[in-house]
């Protein structure tokens, strides 16, 4: 059990270690590590190296754009937590008004 535990470790590492590399390896680096994780027959890491390489483009664009998601989930978490608050509120309109007070990060004067 623990050489998996291991081996599944190392995988993980060396994912980690994949946003380091230069764009121009990027795509050798992922497909080496894909077919580590395929050969590893360790089916939660099987199932994660056919993910990744299903949004392969995807990962690999983050190198141009150094875009992510990141933001939009922690706006998404500000919504989620005012729709937890909302329960007393009549309409949608004040539970949108809520989220823009919430997620809008306006500066009233006072």
């Amino acid at each position: 059990m623990n050489l998996k535990t291991t081996k599944a470790y190392h995988l993980k590492l060396a994912f980690q270690d994949f946003w380091t590399r230069p764009a121009l390896l990027a795509d050798l680096y992922l497909q080496e590590w894909y077919n580590w994780a395929v050969r590893s027959r360790l089916e939660p890491m099987v199932q994660v190296a056919k993910t990744i390489k299903h949004h392969k483009q995807g990962i690999l664009q983050w190198f141009q754009s150094k875009i992510t998601n990141g933001l939009l989930e922690g706006i998404n978490s500000l919504v989620q937590a005012a729709k937890r608050k909302a329960r007393g509120y009549r309409t949608i309109q004040n539970l949108m008004t809520m989220i823009y007070l919430i997620a809008g990060k306006l500066e009233i004067a006072k």
